[in-house]
């Protein structure tokens, strides 16, 4: 059935990591995707990909994607990290099948990171004590700070995230068709661009999806996060690097399954952290 629904479904090539809605963050994401995934940090995606997936089934009350949206995305997420097929299948059938999943938590903990920029951390967790004291340090021992619960998420909403290849097609028309198709937005786009960033409500990502596609563009990526609603400005790059930092050793911890930010800033402080 999974074989069948991703031979109807464009190939994606990218992994998440953090927020898509900083220039800046972004470069940074890319940069790291493109030095490769270790073994090791690849199993750790494979863990968090799989843990999704059972949530998925549990909260989504079925292992068909066609009736479970929440499993469909977490699917096209594994299959995005070129997790194969069979681990996926063997996931959802565990989660169907028995009690697989229940003891798992998802806790969002909410910080400060340098220049005042705001932080969110998704995990899922079968021991909370463990990971908020994980999530703690990580902020202690690197230039941030941990927050009360609600300190920081009003400045976030979750919406649909998806990039189209624009191909040597015009940007500025696509973005006009996006519209009329019913976006909430799209970003703008530099010269060096491969890629469209369309932003949608959460609840119609889907639709909108498939809309694209019936046009015959080509999606890199469907998916949906939080994205805030104001950027904050980092214009010193010692500041930029702790961030970064900050954000990868959040991301290492085993029960972080993504790490949003607002933060914003120039594409040469990701392209020369190290």
């Amino acid at each position: 059935m999974l074989e069948a629904y991703f031979q109807q479904c464009h190939s994606y090539n990218k992994i998440k990591l953090g927020s898509n809605d900083m220039s800046g963050h972004s470069k940074w994401a890319q940069i790291r995707r493109s030095k490769g995934v270790n073994d090791a940090r690849r199993g750790q995606l494979f863990t968090r990909l799989g843990r999704e997936i059972v949530v998925a089934v549990r909260e989504g009350g079925s292992g068909d994607t066609a009736a479970n949206f929440r499993l469909r995305m977490a699917v096209q997420r594994a299959r995005d990290a070129n997790m194969p097929l069979d681990n996926i299948e063997r996931t959802i059938k565990r989660a169907v099948g028995g009690a697989e999943g229940f003891s798992l938590e998802e806790i969002t903990y909410e910080g400060y990171g340098p220049g005042g920029t705001a932080i969110l951390v998704q995990t899922m967790t079968e021991n909370r004590n463990r990971t908020v004291a994980e999530v703690r340090n990580a902020f202690n021992r690197n230039a941030g700070n941990m927050g009360e619960n609600g300190c920081v998420d009003w400045l976030f909403e979750l919406k649909g995230i998806i990039e189209i290849e624009l191909a040597g097609k015009d940007p500025d028309e696509l973005s006009l068709e996006a519209l009329d198709l019913g976006a909430d937005d799209v970003e703008p786009v530099a010269a060096d661009s491969e890629t469209l960033t369309i932003y949608t409500d959460s609840s119609e990502l889907e639709s909108m999806r498939k809309a694209l596609e019936e046009k015959g563009y080509t999606i890199v990526k469907a998916e949906t996060s939080m994205v805030p609603k104001t950027k904050a400005e980092i214009t010193d790059e010692k500041q930029a690097h702790q961030l970064m930092r900050l954000i990868d050793k959040l991301e290492d911890l085993d029960d972080v399954q993504g790490v949003h930010t607002n933060a914003d800033f120039p594409e040469e402080f990701a392209a020369s952290y190290q």
